[in-house]
């Protein structure tokens, strides 16, 4: 327990940090490919950052093994965190830690509710997107058949891989392009499928809440009218009861009915 303990706590306190670091893997990946004329010094910075992050993914996950109580339980649950240790800078594969990324998000989100969630899942759906843009565009871009020639062709092919609507006015022509293609639609799939779960669950909630309001209220209406009901017999009670003693009416209860015997 105390092990697992340590290993939430550093969790914890990395899960922000990472974040951050993969955001400026982003732009370091993103720059070479939207700027391919860039001067060498850009693509060499670029280079830099990415190895840079990569190290510090290959810490955290050397860090979690460690603290971890069950070595083997926990590589066997994060296969993509050690591929992308083991697999650093490979294209495509680098963007396996785009995946890492994703997955601290997912540790995030798991303690969130609903909103928060889908706002995490979201935020996943579209930099998923992105990343899928800048690869095939960096495989397709100097295919000799390609279609796919610029970030906004690759934007929009993204989008319609992602939603399975594929168009077909843009479509890989490479192995590697069809590969990411494949993982693309897998993912979007995927993640929009979280997203539309979410929602509906939100407005499932919602209802539910109203209806036990509803339910709570109709309680309490029900628990008033027969404290009435007991209050208008004791009150009845009481004034027959000197009544009686005395020989005179009794006075009848309010709200009784001219005439009516008491």
């Amino acid at each position: 327990m105390k092990e697992r303990t340590a290993q939430m706590r550093w969790e914890a306190r990395t899960q922000g940090p990472l974040l951050v670091l993969a955001v400026v893997f982003g732009l370091a990946y993103a720059v070479p490919i939207v700027l391919p004329a860039a001067p060498a010094w850009v693509h060499r910075g670029s280079q830099l950052v990415e190895w840079t992050v990569w190290i510090a993914f290959a810490g955290d996950y050397l860090v979690r093994l460690r603290l971890a109580p069950h070595k083997w339980l926990f590589v066997r649950r994060h296969p993509l965190d050690l591929l992308a240790v083991l697999l650093p800078l490979v294209q495509p594969l680098r963007l396996l830690r785009v995946v890492s990324t994703l997955l601290l998000v997912g540790r995030r989100a798991r303690m969130a509710p609903q909103i928060t969630l889908t706002t995490y899942v979201a935020g996943a759906v579209a930099g998923l997107m992105m990343f899928g843009s800048l690869a095939v565009l960096a495989v397709e871009r100097d295919a000799p058949d390609g279609n796919i020639r610029t970030l906004g062709d690759a934007v929009w092919w993204s989008f319609t891989t992602m939603t399975t609507v594929g168009y077909g006015d843009h479509a890989p022509t490479t192995g590697l392009g069809r590969v990411l293609a494949v993982g693309l639609m897998l993912s979007g799939i995927a993640l929009l499928g979280v997203v539309t779960a979410n929602i509906a669950a939100w407005f499932i909630s919602r209802f539910e809440r109203d209806d036990a309001e509803e339910r709570r209220q109709t309680a309490l209406l029900e628990a008033l009218t027969q404290e009435v009901r007991e209050l208008r017999a004791e009150v009845a009670r009481l004034s027959a009861a000197p009544a009686a003693a005395s020989g005179r009416p009794a006075v009848p209860p309010p709200g009784s009915p001219p005439g009516s015997p008491h």
